[in-house]
């Protein structure tokens, strides 16, 4: 069954590519049927659908590196495409990449060392025909913006984060995820017709996707993204392409309209199927009570053939999931997860962190971001335990660690099954539980028994993550978890995390999911840990807001001279000796209630001991000390509150 809608479009406007009724087969399956779309030049387009459905073999076919099976794709005689895909991650040479990137201006750099040449030989040969060829040259060097290329080509390398620096080191120093944005600023500069970009965001980090957002905006051509990054394409697109179900189904508008308009569509579609099944079976009905009566054979004909005739209307299948089990662990943590004190950490003369400190509490969801190169990763290794550092690490009671990474998929075992590799996860969960954990990461029915070997990257990231969340960990770190996850699966992974009842630091540069699992954002500044009490957005706003406070205020224009205007006195404010006092009291406060939060820690470990839990006389005198401390805990934090309000007042009132 075809879906309901049928997108048709009118030859009204300019196409710059038609893609009319294509089939591609893989294998006997069909990927495309009868599908269409068409481009127009100033198209943004956001192309979608679950992994799998055939997104980058679309890109791959309007290159022309695939041939369709039949249908015909058009494109105008001026029509020029640049591809970024993820093949271009193998691509190497000792060229810097400042002469990669400027590979773009390929005319201009061929009349440059034209050019040069010249140059060469007239220091011996100053003749007039090598003087016209210069001039000639030089002309057309002028008109291809040739005397511009290096500096647009730094200015959008340094865009999508590279230091200046760098622009002169050979492309093969750089890993895989930097290469790709070589090759991506290089398609930039190309300015293609048609403009195709297969998981831009995957290797970028939060500066260098705003760029980029902001880029393709203002991008004068057509844009065609494959991305599961809502957010961005919110912020780029202004059309929506979905695959399913074999076709090309078009939705006007970015991202979240074509969640609000599927919707409707799936809501209208699923009540027409609704109708139409009962039609059909009240003509079934008609037909089985009257076949065998003569007189009502012409009757019973007719309906056969509307049947027959009938454009049946297929049902709504959900794309959605909900996560339908609990990530329980057996043992909670104790209050203080992780505490960081004076912690330092360089590499060489490179300095990650100088003094830092930082705290994670129980219940804490936090999300670590900013710049790549900035030390999120580090962090994210000191907090675990496995990277060596200047300072004092403190692991807290009872903390069981869970550690999620792209580098852990090499750890699957490639020659057992999905279902044995949760097995071995350590969780006491039934084989049902496992099938139930299995299906919510779109693993259902027979694909448990698949083999890890040959799983996609996408298929073996699921996996991964869902063995983390079965570890009964009470703590998880998490590097990059959505990338390679379609939308679904990011949604899987969110409620999974919505509803953990540990704590967690994830590095995110999704700005989506960071804002529905975050409760804190980290990021590295100064060479420090900062921190921000709330989520993405409201971090977000509190950014602007800062960075517009600090935008330096317009230069007035210089009025007539007038007489200089003597300097005000400095006033004193009468509260300011008490002020002083008081906060120094604070200070000793502060102190003391640290002192006392650190013996009852050490109370609390006392008492978690199996000789003192299991001892009533000893863990009564154990218990005693603690309520005595608590008692006093209490008295001073009341005596630290009643002197901030005091202090609090002085202020307002001096």
């Amino acid at each position: 069954m075809k879906p309901y809608f049928k997108v048709t479009f009118a030859g009204i406007f300019s196409k710059m590519i038609s893609i009319s009724n294509i089939s591609y087969f893989i294998g006997g399956r069909a990927l495309y049927e009868d599908a269409s779309m068409f481009i127009k030049p100033d198209d943004k387009i956001g192309l979608i659908g679950l992994n799998g459905r055939g997104k980058s073999t679309l890109l791959k076919i309007i290159d022309g590196e695939l041939s369709i099976n039949s249908g015909s794709i058009s494109k105008a005689k001026d029509c020029t495409i640049g591809f970024l895909n993820q093949d271009l991650l193998s691509y190497q040479t000792e060229d810097a990449i400042l002469t990669v990137a400027m590979g773009a201006f390929k005319e201009a750099v061929d009349t440059q060392r034209q050019i040069e040449k010249i140059l060469h030989k007239l220091e011996h040969d100053y003749s007039d025909d090598l003087v016209e060829k210069l001039t000639n040259l030089q002309e057309k060097f002028e008109q291809l913006d040739g005397y511009t290329m290096q500096s647009k080509a730094e200015e959008v390398l340094e865009g999508i984060g590279f230091a200046t620096k760098d622009l002169h080191r050979p492309l093969k120093e750089f890993s895989g995820g930097w290469r790709m944005r070589v090759m991506l600023a290089k398609l930039l500069l190309e300015r293609p017709s048609c403009l195709m970009l297969d998981e831009p965001t995957n290797h970028l980090d939060l500066p260098s996707i705003e760029w980029v957002e902001n880029y393709l905006r203002n991008y004068d051509g057509a844009v065609i993204i494959v991305s599961h990054d809502r957010t961005f394409l919110n912020n780029v697109i202004t059309k929506t392409v979905e695959v399913t179900n074999g076709q090309l189904v078009t939705y006007e508008g970015n991202y979240s309209f074509y969640l609000q308009e599927k919707e409707l569509r799936e809501d209208i579609q699923q009540n027409a199927y609704e109708n139409q099944q009962a039609k059909i079976r009240q003509a079934e009905r008609f037909i089985e009570r009257f076949r065998a009566k003569a007189s009502k054979s012409k009757l019973v004909q007719s309906r056969v053939k509307a049947l027959d005739r009938m454009d049946l209307v297929g049902e709504v299948v959900s794309d959605n999931a909900a996560v339908n089990f609990k990530f329980t662990f057996k043992q909670p943590s104790g209050r203080h997860v992780v505490t960081l004190k004076d912690l330092s950490k360089s590499y060489g003369d490179l300095t990650i962190l100088k003094h830092s400190t930082a705290s994670i509490e129980r219940g804490d969801k936090i999300a670590l971001i900013g710049a790549n190169g900035k030390g999120k990763s580090t962090l994210l290794r000191i907090l675990a335990n496995t990277e060596p550092v200047d300072g004092e690490r403190i692991i807290g009671y009872n903390v069981i660690y869970g550690f999620y990474a792209q580098h852990q998929l090499e750890s699957l075992h490639v020659d057992s099954e999905i279902l044995d590799e949760l097995k071995q996860a350590g969780s006491a969960k039934t084989e049902q539980e496992l099938r139930n954990v299995l299906g919510c990461f779109l693993f259902s029915d027979e694909d448990v028994f698949k083999k890890i070997k040959v799983l996609s990257g996408g298929e073996k990231s699921r996996v991964a993550l869902a063995k983390t969340l079965i570890s009964e960990a009470n703590f998880l770190l998490l590097d990059e978890p959505t990338n390679h996850l379609d939308f679904i699966s990011e949604n899987i992974l969110i409620q999974a995390l919505q509803q953990y009842q540990g704590s967690f630091v994830v590095v995110s540069h999704n700005r989506h999911f960071v804002n529905q699992v975050a409760n804190k954002i980290w990021y590295i500044e100064d060479q420090q840990i900062k921190e921000y009490p709330g989520t993405y957005d409201e971090y977000e706003y509190w950014r602007k807001q800062n960075a517009l406070n600090a935008a330096p205020e317009p230069v007035p224009a210089k009025k007539a001279e007038t007489k200089p205007q003597p300097k005000p006195f400095h006033t004193i404010n009468p509260n300011e000796k008490k002020i002083k006092a008081l906060n120094q009291d604070l200070k000793k406060q502060e102190d003391l209630i640290e002192k006392l939060e650190s013996e009852k820690n050490k109370i609390e470990l006392e008492m978690a001991k199996p000789e003192v839990f299991s001892d009533f006389i000893k863990l009564a005198e154990v218990q005693k000390k603690f309520d005595a401390l608590h008692a006093s805990l209490h008295q001073e934090n009341m005596k630290w509150e009643k002197v901030m309000l005091e202090v609090d007042q002085l202020e307002v009132s001096s």
